[in-house]
């Protein structure tokens, strides 16, 4: 244990325990559980029901830290919900998009009355009853709407409130601070700084500008109850990292962590230098266990993601209009009075999921470096492969028909295997949600869908659907030859992790006209976007003839002339992409900007130093 942690615990170990007890304390305590363990519970619940702290205990039960009494930390937060709640949200998901992850993005729209302080678990029940009767004796002082405005600098943007305003909020922060310090026993500090709503954190210079623009589409005037809510969060691990778990994790070891998909894992940074590449060492939430887990089994979370939402009241004075009689919180109705529940933060941080197709074209190939004779500069005179340049493959995947085969089925280059890896990594580091892959059937396309879902860390979780109708048949229309692509057997015995259960969709098409062209391609496209996972961001890796019809079609625009087409295909270089994204509002799919930058970098010729330094 820490030193600090450890002066704490003393602390509070030589406190004098407070006598009252709370109504649902009594049924855990004639269940059996210690006094201490039970309140635990029932701060960690909310105080909802003994259900959700039997429960909690149950799942607890191996928690090494169940005995100690360090308290958790709460802070009062004031809360847009409603409409302007989802304008918040949607400024969130845009600028992470267009200006990528800032560190507002860590928590949830919430302007803050009194920062995060400690209270033992026994005294909790008095800040509800503090907040219940300061939010009573304020109700017809708040203002009936809060005004906003918009402030901006080159590393700060938000919406400061209104003076007159502000210093209504300003004491009842200071008369909640007042209360719950003397009842409660706790050192409360409310904010005293000017009130202020933050959009943007930290984020470089010149996102300022564009930042900007996507906050003028906030209109502060929407409608919007306000609510008064208390945050817990776990005091010992604030500066760790959060991890989501994407899958379930079955121990294989005494020391490693059991996981289910969706647990969320607290990391320490200072602690990982010694771990294996690719574990990491993390404590459970949902358990409060220790142990080793895969890393790639996991996400990165937010800040706010372990926060327990325990306590809000409201008033009629707080909302802009006096018919709505309840509040929303993520669709769910509350009543505006006063409630208890226990909500995870990102049911306010996450709106309506939206589904999402990336498209991309594939990585760079090795006859686009060293021309379509490429496969004659590494064969030996035995036919074996050997490589040339270090930008070939170090090896080659093993085919049953003949290695000439690869010469119109050419596989990326040492460059192209890093340029996905890096496009994948880019991805994670956006927090995009791959739910599935589809790819052509050319190798250098399951390569580069293989190489994003290793920097995605996704392997072998998702894989790879080879879909042959996205293959870019109209180049092979004029000799009537089709390539021999790699079997999906073959595939797998390389290791590529493809998904052998699945039945190609546009096979048929293939059988029944042979070949494709760009008039047919968008209809082939639509009718494979219908067969799609329902949620998430799918990922469709082909050719730079993919992109125009898969998103064109998708977004209802016509199809291009042969002429433009042909031209449009030119411009696109390897791993060009674009991002439809559904509107679910409006019932259409719309073009936006990918969730990360392109890649772009220069040629680099190959170099001889005995004619280049040697020469006379």
């Amino acid at each position: 244990m820490a030193v600090a942690e450890a002066q704490l615990y003393a602390k509070v170990s030589n406190k004098q325990r407070g006598r009252g007890t709370s109504a649902l304390l009594e049924p855990l305590l004639a269940r059996g559980f210690p006094a201490h363990i039970a309140q635990k519970a029932l701060v960690a619940t909310g105080q909802k029901t003994i259900e959700d702290a039997a429960k909690w205990l149950h799942s607890h039960c191996n928690d090494p830290s169940l005995d100690d009494p360090i308290p958790q930390e709460y802070a009062l937060y004031l809360c847009p919900t409603g409409r302007l709640h989802s304008r918040l949200q949607e400024f969130w998901r845009e600028s992470k998009r267009q200006c990528g992850k800032n560190r507002a993005h860590e928590l949830f729209p919430h302007v803050t009355l009194c920062d995060f302080f400690p209270c033992e678990d026994q005294k909790v029940e008095l800040l509800y009853d503090v907040l219940k009767r300061v939010g009573d004796s304020f109700s017809q002082s708040f203002p009936a709407s809060i005004s906003l405005t918009l402030h901006a600098s080159p590393s700060y943007l938000g919406f400061f409130i209104d003076d007159s305003q502000a210093n209504i909020l300003k004491d009842f922060a200071v008369a909640f601070s007042s209360e719950a310090s003397a009842l409660a026993d706790c050192h409360v500090k409310p904010s005293l700084k000017q009130f202020h709503l933050t959009l943007a954190h930290r984020f470089y210079p010149h996102h300022q500008k564009t930042l900007e623009q996507l906050a003028k589409c906030i209109n502060p005037g929407e409608p919007c109850q306000w609510v008064a809510a208390l945050y817990s969060r776990d005091m010992r691990f604030v500066h760790y990292q959060r991890l989501r778990a994407l899958f379930q994790y079955k121990p294989q070891n005494i020391d490693e962590l059991l996981i289910n998909a969706g647990d969320l894992i607290y990391v320490d940074p200072r602690q990982q230098s010694d771990v294996s590449e690719g574990w990491v060492i993390g404590t459970s939430h949902r358990t409060g266990c220790r142990g080793f887990l895969p890393e790639n089994y996991t996400e990165r979370a937010h800040e706010a993601d372990t926060w327990e939402y325990v306590f809000e009241t409201a008033s009629r004075s707080f909302t802009k209009t006096e018919k709505e009689p309840n509040v929303k919180l993520n669709g769910e109705a509350h009543n505006l009075s006063v409630s208890r529940s226990v909500t995870s933060v990102l049911s306010l941080q996450n709106a309506a999921l939206r589904r999402g197709v990336l498209v991309m074209r594939h990585g760079e190939r090795v006859d686009q470096v060293f021309g379509k004779s490429w496969l004659q500069q590494c064969l030996t005179a035995d036919g074996k492969y050997s490589r040339a340049d270090l930008n070939f493959p170090s090896s080659l995947p093993r085919r049953r028909d003949s290695m000439k085969q690869f010469e119109n089925d050419p596989p990326l280059s040492c460059c192209g295997i890093f340029q996905s890896r890096l496009i994948g990594e880019a991805l994670l580091d956006q927090e995009v949600t791959v739910s599935h892959v589809y790819s052509s059937p050319a190798l250098r396309c399951v390569q580069t869908a293989q190489h994003v879902l290793q920097g995605l860390k996704l392997n072998p979780k998702v894989r790879i659907r080879v879909e042959p109708g996205l293959f870019e048949w109209t180049k092979w229309e004029a000799n009537r030859t089709i390539p021999n692509f790699m079997t999906v057997a073959e595939l797998v015995e390389a290791s590529y992790d493809i998904d052998t259960s699945y039945r190609c969709v546009c096979i048929w098409l293939i059988k029944a006209v042979g070949f494709f062209s760009e008039i047919s391609c968008p209809f082939m496209c639509h009718e494979s976007l219908q067969t799609l996972q329902r949620w998430g961001v799918i990922l469709i890796v082909g050719h730079g003839s993919s992109l125009a019809p898969l998103t064109r079609a998708l977004t209802g625009l016509p199809n291009t002339d042969s002429a433009d087409f042909a031209q449009r295909v030119q411009k696109i270089p390897s791993l060009g992409m674009c991002f439809c994204e559904e509107q679910k509002e409006e019932n259409k799919w719309q073009m936006v900007n990918p969730p990360v930058k392109t890649l772009t970098h220069g040629a680099n010729a190959a170099f001889n130093w005995r004619n280049t330094i040697m020469e006379e």
